[in-house]
């Protein structure tokens, strides 16, 4: 019995193309895993963020309601504060955020060495919390505002709690860190951001 030449190369074609229809699927899969595993173990302090040298988004932070401050309560801010021709610093936080609570005792230290004008946004969080957390660990904040629903978190490109933001004089971001304020970062990042800001002029 002889085999027909043309059906076996017919059969060989049919054979690759279901390989081919086997590999695309595969081929989509180990993509989606190593996007994956980039989002588990990559650094979000490396994501660049749109932002920097542009003016800040024109956002309202409404003041954290029943907060005191210095016997008066504690202003809110707007996008125009931070325009006033004074290097600032935007610090996101919430009081459900443990990384928020590593970091105070930084965002205390920073106000004491540079004087600068820290603000905070409380994110997603209940007033009284609010209130409790800065009671708790201390007020370095000029203004407190609040961004219950996270729109305004969105439109500063927020990835997450805690993440803080450099303000020039002019109202442009200078510097954006993401995730909590560590000994290292405050140094080798924040403060020189800082002084960069300002021109290089001392504190």
């Amino acid at each position: 019995m002889t085999l027909d030449p043309n059906a076996s190369g017919a059969a060989t074609a049919s054979a690759s193309k279901r390989r081919g229809w086997v590999a695309v699927p595969l081929a989509l899969f180990l993509l989606m895993v190593g996007l994956f595993a980039f989002g588990l173990t990559g650094d979000p302090t490396k994501l660049p963020s749109a932002l920097i040298g542009r003016a800040v988004p024109q956002t309202d932070f409404p003041a954290l309601e029943g907060l005191i401050s210095n016997g008066q309560p504690a202003p809110g801010f707007h996008a125009a504060d931070l325009a006033k021709g004074r290097v600032s610093v935007v610090n996101f936080w919430a009081s459900w955020c443990a990384p928020c609570i590593e970091e105070h005792p930084l965002l205390i230290a920073l106000k004491e060495r540079t004087g600068v004008d820290i603000y905070g946004v409380n994110y997603k969080d209940q007033a009284e919390a609010g209130r409790r957390f800065l009671g708790r660990y201390g007020n370095p904040f000029t203004a407190v505002g609040t961004d219950q629903a996270g729109r305004n978190a969105i439109e500063w490109g927020v990835y997450g709690m805690p993440e803080t933001f450099v303000i020039n004089g002019e109202g442009k971001i200078a510097y954006k860190h993401v995730g909590p304020i560590s000994e290292e970062s405050l140094e080798r990042q924040l403060m020189p951001a800082i002084e960069k800001a300002r021109g290089g002029s001392k504190p």
